[in-house]
């Protein structure tokens, strides 16, 4: 179970951390290209979205990795189901958006399996 949860883990962070990356990094209008969600928050939350994406990304990785502060792990996995929480509702309230809502519920329930998993089944 450790290791499956490892991969999870490891492919949530390379996920959000992508995420976030662009999200701090790009413009507003190049954003908008392929994450029309961004016209509905001003420039500085989807900064704060996507550093919170980085943030959670981190804390997936490092505090096992180094065994400092480990419980840190599912934490951020419970801030990512929080976050795909709020994406799925962005999404449903713009319509038409079905196929990313479908996308933040694989998400969501990839991180939920690691915060079971890091809390119950094989806490660090």
């Amino acid at each position: 179970m450790n290791i499956a949860l490892w991969i999870v883990q490891g492919l949530l962070a390379v996920v959000f951390l992508m995420a976030g990356f662009m999200k701090v990094s790009q413009p507003r209008e190049k954003l908008a290209e392929n994450m029309a969600f961004v016209e509905d928050f001003s420039d500085n939350n989807v900064r704060l979205i996507g550093i919170l994406e980085i943030l959670a990304a981190i804390g997936l990785i490092l505090p096992p990795l180094t065994n400092i502060l480990p419980w840190l792990a599912p934490l951020a996995a419970i801030g990512l189901v929080l976050t795909m929480i709020g994406a799925a509702m962005t999404h449903s309230r713009r319509g038409g958006e079905g196929q990313m809502i479908g996308t933040n519920v694989v998400l969501l329930l990839l991180a939920a399996f690691v915060a079971y998993g890091r809390f119950i089944l094989a806490p660090f």
